[in-house]
């Protein structure tokens, strides 16, 4: 089978196409034959190196989120058959035409999504998820500030949050990318080439913040917390260190916390694929939150799709085609 692995830590072109045997399932696994597959920020960070817990990443097939369907069953995986069209969360492995999958981390594709929307929800609903609703305990009326607003993990967290009540304002680094924002429900949306977030926000506050950048951002994001307020890190774009007032913290009871997805146990992730097929699918079958999908590239040009996530070009998602034109 066709695979997209790490030749060696790098740029873009590092990510060469390969020939692997096809996987056989363990006991506890599905054999999924790949359709598209997600390409993820932490997808860019392992192809350099960077990526925590990511170790030696040469040879390593990237990806983290896949659609397709199940074509074999291990002999505990019994939710499955062969033919069901899944997506799933993978730690790694999406660049290819075949994945193996633990069972739990798999979740059916919603009714009226195709395989490319499908494969673009798992990592980034997941993160969202766990991130602003299980960490940030983000509550209806509640207001959600969110770094990289037109991301997949931002225009996630924007249907979400306001499907479930809260209000939500967003930072982006232009016009058409705030417009979209806006356009995703979004009550605030702030170009922070042109504009202080933390002036346009400071009348009224927030109560969780998602942060993908980190550096200056830090105290800025703490100052605009309200009493219990909640800082979530998935990121740390601009660096991970950043002066604050501990005293303020502790005076206004302030939470600061975040996480990363891949280290993650198998358990922990199989409850949080429950939660999620629980609390977030009925609200994307039922139309209120759908993948933005950017673009999409075939699986032989990973290497341009890094280019363009790295580009900070896009709206949305970028997707990788696999079951198209591929040969098996």
């Amino acid at each position: 089978m066709n695979v997209i692995i790490i030749q060696q830590p790098g740029g873009p072109e590092v990510l060469q196409l390969h020939q692997q045997p096809k996987p056989q399932p363990a006991a506890h696994e599905v054999l999924i034959k790949v359709q598209a597959a997600g390409v993820n920020r932490p997808d860019v960070l392992m192809r350099q190196g960077k990526y925590a817990g990511s170790g030696d990443v040469t040879g390593l097939v990237p990806g983290l989120e896949i659609a397709g369907i199940v074509e074999q069953c291990g002999a505990s995986a019994e939710r499955w058959q062969p033919g069901d069209a899944v997506c799933a969360l993978l730690p790694a492995g999406g660049y290819a035409e075949y994945g193996v999958v633990d069972a739990r981390h798999c979740l059916p594709v919603p009714a009226g999504l195709s395989m490319i929307e499908a494969a673009a929800l798992p990592e980034t609903v997941f993160t969202v998820w766990h991130n602003v609703f299980q960490r940030g305990e983000l509550l209806p009326n509640e207001t959600l500030l969110v770094h990289g607003g037109s991301s997949g993990i931002g225009t996630i967290a924007i249907q979400l949050a306001k499907a479930l009540g809260s209000r939500v304002a967003i930072t982006a680094g232009d016009a058409a990318k705030c417009d979209a924002c806006r356009q995703l429900g979004a009550d605030w949306a702030i170009n922070y080439k042109t504009e202080d977030f933390g002036q346009v926000l400071q009348a009224q506050g927030v109560d969780v913040v998602l942060d993908m950048i980190g550096g200056d951002y830090i105290a800025k994001n703490l100052r605009l917390l309200k009493d219990d307020g909640r800082l979530v890190f998935i990121n740390a774009m601009k660096g991970a260190t950043g002066e604050f007032n501990a005293l303020e913290v502790m005076r206004r009871r302030l939470h600061i916390t975040g996480s990363t997805l891949r280290p993650r146990s198998a358990d922990f992730k199989a409850a949080l694929a429950a939660q999620v097929e629980q609390q977030v699918w009925p609200l994307v079958v039922a139309g209120k939150v759908r993948p933005v999908i950017y673009k999409t590239f075939p699986l032989a040009e990973a290497a341009a799709a890094h280019q363009l996530m790295e580009s900070s070009a896009h709206i949305g998602k970028i997707v990788l085609e696999v079951g198209a034109g591929v040969t098996k």
